[in-house]
């Protein structure tokens, strides 16, 4: 409204001009006052009045004036509706706001959650009447996943993620691996429990890579973004190469191993080992033998040793260069590396190699490769190389023949000599002699027997050098000397007896030889007398060994001497180790003693019976009163064995296992020899056996003793017409008036 002061206002009209912002609005009115509508509540207005003529033309100067419209009573509501899936019941809320708010922040929703939004429209004039609605529904983005590691597995080419399982709900998650040309999408299952922890494994990658691997939590039609890292798969077993090394000789004592560089697509190479191969068995199961060293072989321990490692992170040594990816490495220099020397080689011996490629090379304390702990592989054995002779030897031979020739000449012209005078002369020879007929062997025994046994005694000095440059190396470690009686007495590596129960390297020597008999090249086993410490290790020869009878040749205690430990129980059961051994019975009589054992192994059903023959009447170094008492001994024990498994060994000792040991396995032999060939060879049977075990038939009585057992037969058959076996029931009979003990009698070997 408008108040006016002019006597002419009757004929006006009044124009009102509505600006608010850039919007201009006209109105007129004939009256002093205006309802002006459809403005918008709450908004600053210009109205301007002007009074207008009644030309229509004219106009007076304005007047305004500058008002807010009021704000309307209209309120909205927003109501909000959330249905957990996990409740039993939906949860419902409602917030309300002004009408000029249009936009709100709804928190406290679960992630990876479905909500559903409804706004509506009220009056609040009269009765807050609705006026409309609209609604709509959304996923919430489901959380981020926490912790999200990832580890190489070892010796695998996959990798193991680790994350926690995040808040809200997850329907799964989405894991993408990617390296620059190459990606890979897996999906792993949901997980309930907020915070625990989930771990997936990938498929299989390429070895010694890197990858890109990132994670994101699923729920419903959404995805959290990714979360990211950068993971390195584990190395493993370089590829083994498919050519063997090139080996050559070098000199007499060294060869030159040639190979190229490993594959590094699985990891780098750490490191290689050069593996020496003296037979060609040695070249399987490698990875096991990545401990034995150049010592070992020495020792005979081993076939297969490491002489030389090469470190590729470390200098180079005298021994080893490598150019464009070719290494060669001098073997047999005498130089260490680690715990492994690279001794000299033997001349005139084989040898192979293979080496040993390492992505990741483990040491024991002892600087020994520990094969189970690295990552290894081989290349295949070379073909075998021969090693020239010592030229010193060739050299020293070469001498040697020149001088053996010259005695050759000079004792041709003496043998010349000598017949050109109707002299005779023998020659001397080494070799074992031929068997005579038994038709021949008397007048061959009264010439030997002449000038006080001078024929035997020559003999016996021919025996001497027979076997003894043949190697003992296992007898003679620091190791095994205390279990040796006697140090001139050890037995040969060719034949001596290993023991197959062992915890360590030198756990498998005993001082014994097999010992062949006529029918069987194992049918003895001579060894010494048990030591306090050997008692053991004789009892587990006995088990393994499948030993049915003992033939014991010493007393225990001989002129006041310990000869032998007593290695059996009097009385009650005795365990030796885990060998348990029961004396059943024992029978004494002038000359022998038989006793029987039963022996068993613990945590073991199984036991058999030993015998033992113990003859009582044999001096040390010297011979048994009569032939026809060491015969009937015999007798005795061979009509026993005779039953034992065809596999059983008869175990025969004195107390170096030598003299009376040897003494007693040659008339077996001989008297099989004489029975089945009608022939006889003491020195080659007593030959043999010193090729086998070191002065076996120790003294010279004692091989005089044998020639004159074997005459003692031959005449006792030609004067009998009896078999040989049975043809001293004299002696036999002493065992027709003595009652044997519990369970004695013919199954024994004797006439009860």
């Amino acid at each position: 409204t408008w108040m006016v002061n002019d006597a002419t206002s009757n004929s006006y009209t009044y124009r009102i001009e509505v600006i608010s912002g850039t919007s201009v609005r006209n109105l007129t009115s004939n009256v002093t006052k205006a309802e002006i509508t459809e403005l918008i509540p709450g908004t600053m207005y210009n109205f301007t009045v002007f009074a207008v003529a009644a030309d229509g033309q004219t106009e007076g100067e304005g007047v305004s004036i500058s008002l807010y419209t009021s704000k309307s009573q209209l309120l909205a509501a927003l109501f909000l509706v959330v249905c957990i899936l996990l409740c039993s019941t939906g949860v419902c809320w409602s917030l309300i706001f002004p009408m000029d708010v249009t936009r709100a922040v709804v928190t406290d929703i679960n992630p990876g959650t479905f909500c559903n939004f409804t706004l509506f429209l009220f009056t609040a004039i009269l009765d807050f009447s609705l006026l409309f609605f609209i609604f709509f529904f959304v996923f919430t983005v489901p959380a981020l996943v926490n912790s999200f590691q990832c580890e190489p597995v070892a010796k695998q080419s996959s990798l193991m993620l680790k994350w926690e399982c995040p808040s809200g709900n997850n329907s799964g998650f989405r894991i993408k691996i990617f390296n620059g040309t190459w990606a890979k999408e897996e999906r792993t299952p949901s997980c309930m429990r907020e915070g625990s922890e989930e771990t997936f494994r990938t498929a299989s990658l390429d070895y010694f890579s890197t990858y890109t691997v990132t994670i994101a939590t699923l729920s419903n039609s959404s995805e959290s973004p990714p979360v990211r890292k950068m993971c390195n798969t584990s190395i493993t077993d370089p590829p083994a190469p498919s050519r063997a090394p090139f080996v050559k000789a070098v000199s007499h004592s060294s060869l030159s191993v040639e190979f190229s560089d490993f594959e590094s697509v699985n990891g780098p190479l750490k490191a290689y080992a050069v593996m020496i191969i003296t037979e060609e068995r040695g070249c399987g199961s490698l990875k096991s033998k990545l401990k034995n060293t150049y010592k070992d072989f020495k020792k005979m321990m081993t076939v297969t040793y490491v002489t030389y490692v090469i470190d590729t992170e470390q200098a180079k040594s005298p021994s080893f260069h490598s150019q464009n990816g070719t290494n060669v490495v001098n073997v047999g220099k005498g130089n260490t590396m680690y715990g492994y020397e690279n001794g000299p080689l033997i001349p005139l011996h084989s040898y192979r190699a293979s080496v040993a490629g390492f992505t990741n090379i483990t040491f024991t304390v002892d600087n020994i490769i520990a094969g189970e702990d690295s990552y290894v592989s081989f290349s295949p054995c070379s073909e075998a190389v021969l090693l020239p002779q010592d030229p010193g030897v060739i050299a020293g031979a070469v001498i040697g023949c020149l001088l053996a020739i010259l005695a050759v000449v000079t004792i041709g012209g003496f043998i010349f000599w000598r017949k050109r005078r109707n002299t005779s002369i023998s020659l001397l020879y080494l070799s074992p002699k031929k068997a005579s007929f038994l038709e021949n062997f008397e007048s061959y025994f009264k010439k030997q027997q002449a000038d006080s046994n001078c024929g035997f005694a020559e003999e016996y000095e021919e025996l001497k050098s027979a076997g003894v440059h043949q190697p003992k190396f296992a007898a003679e470690l620091a190791e095994n000397r205390g279990k040796n009686r006697y140090n001139n007495v050890l037995p040969y590596d060719i034949s001596r007896v290993k023991l197959s129960d062992q915890s360590s390297a030198t756990d498998d020597y005993i001082n014994a030889n097999y010992m062949p008999g006529y029918n069987s090249k194992k049918a003895f086993i001579a060894a010494q007398g048990p030591l306090p410490n050997t008692i053991e290790d004789f009892w587990r020869m006995i088990w393994e060994k499948n030993i049915y009878s003992i033939v014991m040749l010493t007393k225990c205690v001989e002129q006041a001497r310990t000869k032998c430990e007593q290695y059996w129980p009097d009385e009650q059961s005795k365990s030796y180790g885990d060998i348990i051994v029961t004396m059943v019975s024992e029978i004494v009589l002038p000359e022998w003693t038989i006793r029987d054992f039963t022996v068993e192994k613990s945590n073991t059903p199984e036991s058999h019976t030993v015998r033992q023959f113990h003859f009582t009447s044999w001096p040390d170094h010297g011979v048994p009163e009569t032939t026809d008492l060491l015969i009937n001994f015999r007798h005795l024990v061979h009509e026993y064995s005779s039953q034992n498994p065809i596999d059983s060994p008869t175990l025969v000792h004195c107390s170096a296992g030598v003299g009376r040991t040897g003494t007693f396995i040659a008339i077996d032999r001989l008297i099989q020899q004489i029975e089945m060939e009608n022939t006889v060879d003491v020195y080659g049977v007593v030959y043999d056996l010193r090729m086998h075990r070191p002065l076996m038939v120790q003294t010279e009585d004692q091989y005089v003793f044998l020639n004159q057992c074997v005459m003692d037969i031959i005449r006792s058959q030609k004067d009998k017409k009896t078999d040989l076996i049975y043809q001293n029931m004299t002696a036999m009979a002493i065992y027709e008036n003595f009652t044997p003990g519990p369970g004695f009698g013919k199954a024994n070997g004797y006439h009860a």
